[in-house]
């Protein structure tokens, strides 16, 4: 009994080492795949909103050379916290309601509800006043704000920002697979974007930029599938740079190479967009399609995956473009 056991058991040991090396495998096929790597500047620990594309909330970043925020700081969440408004009382809850409970307090002091402001036509003509000195600072207080807050384009004005992942999202909904809001994505590149809300393009993203997002989506896989250590250096920040590299060297050391071709962009759209001193972020969800693979160094024979299947995937990247420079990637995160 005893006997037979041992190779039972050590048939067991063999097949879960072989899963265990499939997974692995699995694991480290494509770019960053599984993983949620780099940094989305002082976005990187807050959730990208969710689009079309991606409408479930993207996974949590993982890896990151970005420090985590800490209390008190922003992006922390004691910071995202707002502090309740004050009630709003109307206009004779703040300033008139305090004069007329003066003139309360002044009668049962025995001067008189009136008695300190010469008669009811004074009286009268001093709440008039009042009322419109009230109103000229509620006007004054309503068009500093309208001029504070982001400007949120009509459905017909392709010129303006608003909020993004409302439009159809397909091949022919804009050039690049990437859908356009209904309110339009058109420039304005030089608004004041320190201060612009998740999910609003905040700096004008055009078909130049989406045409850039897929090119860097292709090459990016290809050149992962090439191992072209060098090209992956020029189109990432060097921070995804090393994750990349720490997953190649990897792969070497296992025998394997992932194989990755035929990298076609299925559907995407914007999920944010902003500035952060002369460095502009976007975030993008991308569903695509690619036939990824892994074969053995030596022989060349598939260990995962399938030469001619293609596969899908959506993720949320991030790009980063500093001021004079082009879009890098800086951040994968699964969705």
């Amino acid at each position: 009994m005893t006997q037979n056991r041992k190779p039972r058991r050590t048939q067991a040991l063999i097949a879960l080492a072989a899963v265990l090396t499939l997974v692995a495998t699995s694991v480290d096929a494509r770019p960053g795949r599984s993983s949620n790597l780099g940094s989305r500047g002082a976005r990187t620990y807050e959730a990208p909103a969710p689009t079309n594309t991606a409408p479930r909330t993207a996974a949590p970043m993982e890896r990151s050379a970005t420090d985590r925020p800490t209390a008190g700081q922003p992006g922390a969440a004691a910071g995202l916290q707002r502090p309740a408004a004050p009630a709003n009382r109307g206009f004779f809850g703040g300033l008139a309601g305090g004069l007329l409970g003066a003139g309360l307090i002044g009668m049962l002091l025995g001067g008189g509800f009136f008695g300190g402001l010469g008669g009811f036509a004074s009286i009268l003509g001093f709440l008039l006043q009042v009322a419109l000195i009230g109103g000229l600072i509620w006007l004054a207080i309503r068009f500093f704000r309208s001029r504070n807050q982001p400007a949120y384009a009509g459905a017909g004005n392709s010129g303006g920002r608003g909020p993004l992942g409302q439009g159809p999202l397909n091949r022919n909904a804009a050039p690049g697979g990437y859908a356009r809001t209904g309110a339009g994505l058109g420039g304005g590149g030089a608004a004041r974007t320190a201060k612009t809300p998740k999910g609003v393009d905040g700096i004008g993203i055009g078909p130049a930029d989406y045409e850039a997002f897929e090119r860097l989506l292709r090459d990016i896989q290809t050149g992962y599938g090439n191992e072209d250590r060098a090209a992956l250096r020029s189109l990432t920040t060097p921070e995804m740079a090393s994750y990349f590299t720490e997953e190649l060297d990897a792969n070497a050391a296992r025998g394997v190479v992932n194989r990755i071709e035929d990298v076609r962009l299925l559907q995407g759209d914007l999920s944010e967009a902003w500035r952060e001193g002369a460095v502009d972020y976007a975030t993008v969800a991308m569903r695509y399609s690619l036939v990824d693979y892994t074969v053995d160094r030596a022989g060349d024979s598939v260990v995962d995956g399938d030469r001619t299947k293609p596969t899908e995937a959506v993720e949320v990247w991030t790009f980063r473009r500093p001021a004079g420079g082009g879009w890098v990637l800086s951040a994968i995160q699964q969705a």
